[in-house]
């Protein structure tokens, strides 16, 4: 590298920094709108990439820019392709009016310090352990998903909103067959049932047990994305389970299920 292009590459100015201000801005709003969903490794994934690339490109490595420089151009489709259902609802949910009135723009610029703080997700286990154990016994099926670090906004915006006090009677009602509700996923963030109906990715595992079903395949999906725990109550065999990091703890009685709440709801 020449010495004139070294210090165009070194020299940082007024303009720069604004140039750089308004582009972490950028990222850091695409962060927190896509943030929650399977897409958000990706995003990361492709901004270091990116980054690198700068780098590399700057101090002149012909081969690795010329490898990242190709991977650059095409990531973008790559990732269209890859994941076209999730961008076609992020568009739809974007041009909605409901995104005008759920987004808290004054918050897009502040750090939400009091999840950084707490390191106990509350929970009324005592009432979810209740409604899975009565859901068991007459075989309802019911698929719970309990939020933890990661914000699920983009899943419970698929569903139908509730903002309900967390209680067994509700939790049966909502999964009871004849209810509309029933189908789908609810979801539990802040000790309350936010929504129903919700609409989950399901795992593209090639080895996934057999006898286990839908409700288990979407359990498996959400956990690999996200860090929230699904518990699920098979409608065939009426066995509790709880999905975490896409590894399925089968057959749970109700003291088994509730030590398993208690010590992941312990964030680190």
């Amino acid at each position: 590298m020449n010495t004139l292009n070294l210090i165009y590459f070194i020299s940082f100015g007024i303009t720069d920094a604004i140039d750089v201000f308004l582009v972490a801005i950028i990222l850091f709003i695409a962060y927190n709108l896509v943030k929650g969903t399977s897409a958000i490794n990706i995003f990361i994934g492709l901004a270091l990439i990116y980054v690198a690339y700068i780098f590399i490109k700057a101090f002149e490595l012909k081969l690795l820019s010329s490898i990242l420089g190709k991977f650059v151009n095409v990531g973008v489709i790559v990732v269209m392709i890859v994941f076209q259902q999730e961008i076609r609802k992020f568009l739809l949910f974007i041009g909605s009016n409901e995104f005008i009135k759920n987004v808290k723009w004054k918050h897009i610029f502040k750090l939400n310090l009091t999840s950084a703080v707490s390191n106990v997700v509350f929970l009324d286990i005592e009432s979810v352990t209740e409604a899975c154990v009565n859901m068991s016994a007459t075989k309802t099926g019911a698929l719970i998903i309990i939020e933890r670090k990661t914000d699920l906004k983009f899943f419970i915006n698929t569903g139908d909103a509730i903002d309900s006090a967390l209680s067994s009677r509700m939790l049966e009602n909502i999964f009871y067959k004849n209810s509309p509700l029933h189908d789908g996923a609810v979801i539990i963030k802040d000790n309350r049932l936010v929504a129903a109906r919700c609409v989950l990715p399901v795992t593209e595992k090639e080895n996934f047990p057999a006898h286990f079903g839908l409700r288990h395949r979407a359990a498996v999906g959400i956990t690999e994305n996200t860090d929230a725990l699904a518990i699920t109550v098979s409608e065939q065999t009426g066995a509790i389970s709880l999905t975490l990091g896409g590894e399925i703890n089968a057959s749970l009685s109700k003291e088994k299920l509730k030590f398993l709440l208690e010590n992941n709801l312990k964030l680190s």
